[in-house]
């Protein structure tokens, strides 16, 4: 194959090819209702910030809960609810208003 060809072929390729999965940054608000002092959120935080594709965690006692912002393509809710069920924090999905 020509050179000229084998570049046109590879143009053609690319442009009618699906473009490549985004990865999606999704936000979560995971309910914690055991934590009761103020290092219960510190270990519920570093435990999340464990979970790869994790990229940002603000844990608070008051309310008690993690609102978690993640790479959904390396992680989900149901490995960050293990997370902090392993830390000794079951959690749980909080229902978006």
């Amino acid at each position: 194959m020509k050179k000229a060809s084998l570049i046109s072929a590879l143009v053609l390729a690319a442009a009618f090819s699906p473009p490549p999965a985004l990865a999606a940054q999704q936000t979560v608000v995971l309910s914690v209702p055991t934590m009761n002092c103020a290092a219960c959120p510190i270990t519920v935080r570093a435990a999340l910030d464990k979970v790869p594709g994790v990229e940002k965690v603000k844990a608070t006692l008051e309310p008690p809960e993690a609102v978690v912002i993640f790479d959904d393509t390396k992680t989900g809710t149901g490995q960050l609810m293990q997370a902090t069920r392993e830390a000794g924090y079951p959690s749980s999905v909080k229902p978006a208003k």
